[in-house]
């Protein structure tokens, strides 16, 4: 460690507050805005280059958090473009140095959050030498890469099953196929915990760590100090929708789940006990279905937009022929078991970036370069 040395931050790098988009140039031109937390509308101007670094200076959640621009935009008034002295700080090795432990602590904020360029600038940073921190952040965005690919490749095998799902049982369906209800061949919210069940510590999914059929995490918990919502159990092919915002993709099919999963009240859980799971949770997907599903939310009289799990049991469908539905089920489960492979890898690979990062920004852990 004799070699890393300490800096002011304000010394190796110039901040700048991004601007306030012009309202009568929104949706023209071919940038992005980016307002740190989403790219949105186009723009004709452009105050950022693709690898840029900025930090999300205000706003609600993201406060402190690091990003790398993905191409040229427009960085909006919530967030600081940084431009780092290249000959002493590396972007990408700044960005995963305060990955895990954000820049939010600098909040100087009451009201609002909010992070300045005076908060940034008096950052100490102990650093090692320019080529050590790119070896650093080449071992850790190697595998983030790896982590990118199996996410697309699942992208990829989930848009040939819904497009499959689109031909067979909407461009195709037939007017003579019986209309039933989802209702007719699934079991909600089967299983709860009560006063049998057998475990003192649970892994608790919530709403927000499920999000387009990929599980972001797992809260460790025991069972007494966990939250009120942590009441459903779950089994193998369960098909989860969150009932709350269902405009926000918190949905997926839980595969070979671990024997203390619990999950949040506020998902409906189906247990397809007389139909293929891949079936129901394309059908209930799609975004045709998720506008619908978030109109009916919005027309219910909680303070927040929310489905009951009989607005989801009465969803009418066509119901295939048994010969088609069986041909899709084989197809769906094995495209399914290809994703849940890659789910596999990727939370291996997480893993081990997680557990390398804090190590290689201590030094304790060395790279050969």
């Amino acid at each position: 460690m004799s070699e890393w040395q300490d800096f002011i931050f304000g010394n190796i790098a110039e901040f700048s507050y991004g601007t306030m988009p012009k309202q009568e140039k929104l949706g023209h031109g071919k940038y992005p805005t980016f307002s740190g937390y989403k790219y949105q509308y186009k723009y004709p101007e452009f105050n950022c280059d693709k690898d840029d670094l900025i930090v999300v200076a205000r706003g609600v959640g993201g406060t402190g958090d690091i990003k790398i621009t993905r191409e040229k935009c427009y960085l909006t008034n919530l967030s600081i473009k940084i431009k780092a002295n290249k000959s002493i700080l590396d972007n990408k090795y700044f960005y995963y140095l305060f990955s895990q432990e954000t820049l939010r602590y600098l909040d100087s904020g009451s009201a609002q959050s909010q992070i300045t360029i005076n908060d940034l600038s008096k950052i100490i940073l102990n650093l090692p030498s320019l080529q050590e921190q790119k070896a650093i952040s080449s071992v850790l965005s190697s595998l983030d890469e790896k982590i990118a690919l199996l996410h697309r490749q699942n992208k990829t095998i989930e848009a040939m099953a819904e497009a499959l799902f689109k031909k067979w049982f909407v461009e195709e369906a037939n007017a003579d196929w019986e209309e039933v209800t989802v209702g007719d061949f699934v079991e909600l919210n089967r299983a709860s915990i009560d006063k049998s069940y057998p475990h003192e510590t649970i892994e608790y999914l919530d709403t927000g760590s499920l999000t387009d059929g990929k599980i972001d995490s797992l809260q460790s918990l025991f069972l007494d100090k966990a939250p009120s919502r942590a009441k459903r159990l779950v089994q193998h092919n369960d098909v989860l929708i969150s009932t709350v915002r269902p405009d926000q993709n918190h949905y997926g099919i839980i595969k070979n789940p671990i024997e203390n999963l619990v999950v949040s009240t506020g998902f409906c859980v189906l247990t397809c006990t007389q139909i293929d799971p891949h079936f129901i949770y394309l059908l209930l997907t799609n975004s045709g279905m998720t506008d619908y599903l978030h109109t009916i939310a919005e027309g219910s009289t909680s303070t927040y937009p929310s489905l009951k799990p009989s607005d989801i049991g009465a969803i009418t469908f066509q119901r295939p022929p048994d010969y088609r539905l069986k041909e899709f089920a084989d197809i769906a489960q094995n495209s399914w078991e290809k994703i849940e492979k890659n789910y596999i890898q990727m939370r291996t690979l997480e893993k081990l970036r997680d557990t390398l990062l804090p190590k290689l920004m201590s030094g304790e852990v060395r790279v050969v370069y």
